[in-house]
């Protein structure tokens, strides 16, 4: 199969090669070796010697990978921070980094932990603030630009183009956590990133059985160099079940995320009206503030993920994620599920997360039993 002749749903489902070229098999083949024999050359017959450096099964999802994000090439890691840490090793010694203010709290409790460490300098700007980016932003010091879109648990969406156009301004390049678009709702590297982070665990596996994060480049530098050498030599590549596990998930991914977001779009419209909820966190919506750029960018779909303000407390939040009983009070996300989580005791007192503030992923089920349960659930806070 010719990956430019067809359109990314097929590559997905084919796992990048409809057939096995070895033995005909129409699913993906699991190598479990940690190593491989030498040739009479003292050569071998495959590109890895050793798991830390690769595998073929890992290889294969990591060229699905790319081929669905459109780059040069992507690198599979053990967890999403096990990427994330690896991108940021490659930042210079005391090198300036901008990221937005509203991301995961573990990457962004990580940026803070390289700063007071003396390892980098950072520069928070307020998320999807364009002009804030601009003023974070400084030539000739700043090296990386990291933004999430749209970011977790507020989703505040971010101009992926403009952004790109800011750093490169400035000589810095533009790393997107795009977890959230899973590779479905637009590509970032087409866009002008230069790097793209995915927490593999969410939408691209979508089955709530793998952890792992996944980089994917715009092209070939040192830097890209660089972080597969630090993989290789820390040794954190993801394990090849976990990869054969991902290829599987992705096969679905288009069909899983395309219904994911028709759920999640009736169920924000129903809630934007509920007399319960002071406000739906939703960029499908013609009221988010940035849903024209999310409309421009996000053309796969709006994803299954938002956030809702319950009209209470902590106390009133917390005890209506108790009272699910179809939603599962859980962490984690883009899985066929759907999830409810209070994020406030997930994150701690110190975060910036509103008290009464609910995260929703929207899973496959079928809607009316969705809005079914969260509506006995808010009529019994």
């Amino acid at each position: 199969m010719s990956n430019e002749k067809v359109r990314p749903e097929t590559i997905a489902a084919h796992a990048l090669r409809a057939v096995d070229p070895a033995t005909g098999a129409v699913v993906p083949p699991l190598y479990l070796s940690t190593t491989h024999a030498r040739d009479e050359r003292y050569g071998f017959k495959v590109p890895h010697d050793y798991l830390r450096s690769g595998n073929l099964t890992t290889q294969q999802a990591e060229e699905l990978l790319t081929a669905l994000e459109k780059g040069h090439g992507a690198l599979l890691f053990a967890s999403g921070m096990a990427a994330i840490t690896t991108l940021f090793e490659t930042v210079p010694q005391g090198a300036h980094v901008a990221a937005q203010d509203s991301m995961y709290y573990n990457t962004r409790e990580w940026l803070q932990r390289l700063e007071k460490k003396g390892r980098i300098t950072l520069s928070l700007f307020k998320a999807g603030d364009l002009e804030a980016m601009k003023d974070a932003v400084k030539g000739g010091k700043t090296d990386l630009v990291w933004i999430e879109t749209p970011s977790n648990p507020n989703w505040i969406v971010t101009d992926i183009s403009q952004s790109a156009s800011i750093a490169h301004a400035v000589g810095a390049k533009l790393a997107v956590d795009a977890t959230m678009l899973g590779a479905v709702a637009a590509q970032p590297l087409s866009l002008g990133a230069d790097f793209v982070f995915h927490s593999v665990t969410k939408y691209l596996n979508g089955h709530s059985d793998v952890l792992g994060g996944a980089l994917v480049a715009a092209g070939p530098s040192p830097r890209w160099d660089e972080v597969r050498y630090l993989r290789t030599k820390i040794g954190h590549p993801m394990a090849p079940f976990d990869a054969w596990l991902l290829m599987r998930g992705i096969r679905t991914l288009f069909v899983r995320y395309r219904q994911a977001s028709v759920n999640a779009m009736s169920i924000a419209k129903h809630l934007s009206k509920h007399p319960k909820i002071e406000r739906v966190l939703y960029p499908g919506l013609a009221e988010h503030p940035a849903h024209a750029v999310a409309k421009r960018e996000m053309t796969g779909g709006f994803g299954g993920m938002m956030s809702v303000l319950i009209k209470g407390d902590f106390a009133s939040a917390q005890r209506f994620c108790t009272l699910l009983r179809t939603l599962i009070p859980a962490t984690s996300l883009g899985g066929v599920e759907t999830l409810a989580e209070h994020r406030k005791t997930v994150e701690g007192p110190s975060s910036p997360v509103a008290d009464n503030l609910v995260r929703l992923s929207i899973g496959i089920e079928h809607v009316d039993d969705l809005i079914a349960d969260i509506e006995q659930a808010l009529n019994r806070i």
